[in-house]
């Protein structure tokens, strides 16, 4: 998940008493899960879909670089009756399977991989090298989870596809390129998305999490992850000898300020019932110690989670940069230049009443294992299909942990630290992962799509 950091917060959703009941059902809730057998079916998939994933996970590929894993997964669709269209925002794959009168129900995995050298010494682990934007070649890996989320999908669609006879509508199952730079939902999105295939009444995913024991669900109703932007700042100065200072407007000086007046852009700015971020992560000036720059560069993450915060913290970091600029004393003509990247990432936004109507369903199912958890403030670009028409669609993402229960309960009791997505030694309980998702995405589309009089 592109700039997801939410380890710290799902991991205090998980109680002591919680764990230790797992993976223990009551003989109600027991009998109610197993008598559609839908956990059965899954389980008898479960051998394929973990060698699909093991394939999936030793091939990775970057942000719309996706061409071997997009045709791979196309192909299994067409197999299973969807009509699918390949190239949909680059990369982009998108299945369609037509079922009588109903609602459409929109399902969404992401596939790229990361820049990242794997270390998880697994035996199908990634040796795969390929030369991203910086153009710098490097090594890569699903560092992410992606390729659990993958597997889910291929799930999914199969136990869909033989249980036809028991829903009504039309299902849209999408492989999405390019989360991890956010870009990818809104190339589909731009290439017809919503306008070339049936525009989804319900879209749904699920994100593997590292800081929740595996086969547990997390969710968050409402804002459930920020809006990303990524500000770069260009300070220019008026160089010189650094034993003569006055003869010089000092670039790090103004950009020490710049930093320091920024933390009060959140701290006296937004209300503290208002979360927001703006955090200074690279500043770079000069070469030498006794030359003072003409140039200082502020690279700067900026999260929110209403349109409105957004809007003010970029503006103030505008505003904060030519304001101190102009208290050095340089001219109006040279001042800051504030560039705030396009595209950014944009919120993720649950539909609140939606998500509490598919995790009352899924607790029932995973009884014990659902949790409300805290919002985040990392990124996901799940969000552009909500904001491309917020009037008629409804969302949610789910976290499904993917730490195995040992290993999280040690590191509870202080004896181990886990890592976190992105880690190149991030290797979840894939089966686990994979199990509990597939099984939750397929029950809830079948819930959303129940047939006339069911």
């Amino acid at each position: 998940m592109a700039h997801w950091m939410a380890g710290a917060a799902l991991a205090m959703a998980w109680s002591a008493p919680a764990l230790a009941d797992a993976h223990t059902d009551s003989s109600e809730a027991h009998a109610a899960i197993h008598s559609d057998g839908l956990r059965a079916a899954v389980m008898e998939d479960m051998p394929g879909l973990v060698e699909l994933y093991q394939d999936l996970h030793a091939n990775p590929e970057l942000s719309f670089q996706e061409f071997e894993t997009a045709a791979k997964l196309a192909e299994r669709a067409r197999a299973l009756g969807f009509d699918v269209t390949e190239g949909v925002g680059q990369t982009g794959v998108v299945a369609v399977m037509e079922n009588g009168d109903g609602p459409t129900v929109m399902l969404r995995a992401d596939m790229d991989g990361l820049p990242v050298i794997e270390q998880t010494g697994l035996p199908y682990a990634s040796t795969r090298t390929a030369i991203p934007a910086s153009g710098v070649e490097t090594g890569v890996m699903h560092a992410c989870g992606h390729d659990t989320h993958m597997a889910a999908w291929i799930g999914a669609a199969q136990l869909l596809a033989e249980r036809k006879d028991q829903w009504s509508g039309t299902l849209v199952m999408i492989l999405q390129p390019a989360e991890e730079t956010g870009e990818g939902a809104l190339a589909m999105l731009e290439d017809g998305l919503f306008e070339r295939f049936p525009k989804p009444d319900y879209v749904l995913a699920f994100h593997d999490a590292a800081g929740a024991p595996a086969g547990f669900i997390g969710y968050s109703k409402g804002y459930a992850l920020a809006n990303v932007d990524s500000v770069d700042v260009v300070i220019p100065g008026i160089g010189g000898h650094g034993a003569y200072p006055h003869t010089t407007k000092d670039p790090v000086v103004i950009g020490a300020h710049i930093v320091t007046r920024l933390q009060t852009l959140v701290s006296r700015e937004i209300s503290p019932l208002d979360p927001a971020v703006v955090t200074v992560g690279s500043f770079r000036a000069g070469s030498k110690h006794n030359i003072i720059s003409d140039e200082a560069r502020l690279q700067i993450t900026v999260r929110s989670y209403t349109d409105e915060v957004r809007a003010h913290l970029l503006e103030g970091i505008a505003r904060i940069a030519r304001g101190e600029a102009l208290a050095a004393g340089m001219p109006e003509d040279r001042l800051p230049e504030v560039t705030v990247q396009d595209p950014y990432t944009p919120s993720t936004y649950n539909t609140p009443q939606f998500t509490e109507q598919v995790m009352a369903r899924l607790s029932q199912r995973f009884e014990g294992r659902v949790r409300e958890t805290p919002s985040v403030m990392g990124g996901e670009d799940f969000g552009q299909f909500y904001r491309a028409d917020p009037d008629n669609v409804e969302s949610l993402i789910f976290w499904v942990g993917g730490t195995p229960l040992e290993q999280y309960q040690a590191s509870e009791r202080g004896e181990v630290e886990l890592p976190s997505l992105h880690s190149p030694f991030w290797a979840p309980d894939a089966p686990v992962v994979i199990a509990t998702a597939t099984e939750a995405l397929t029950a809830a589309t079948l819930d959303l799509m129940p047939k006339s009089g069911g």
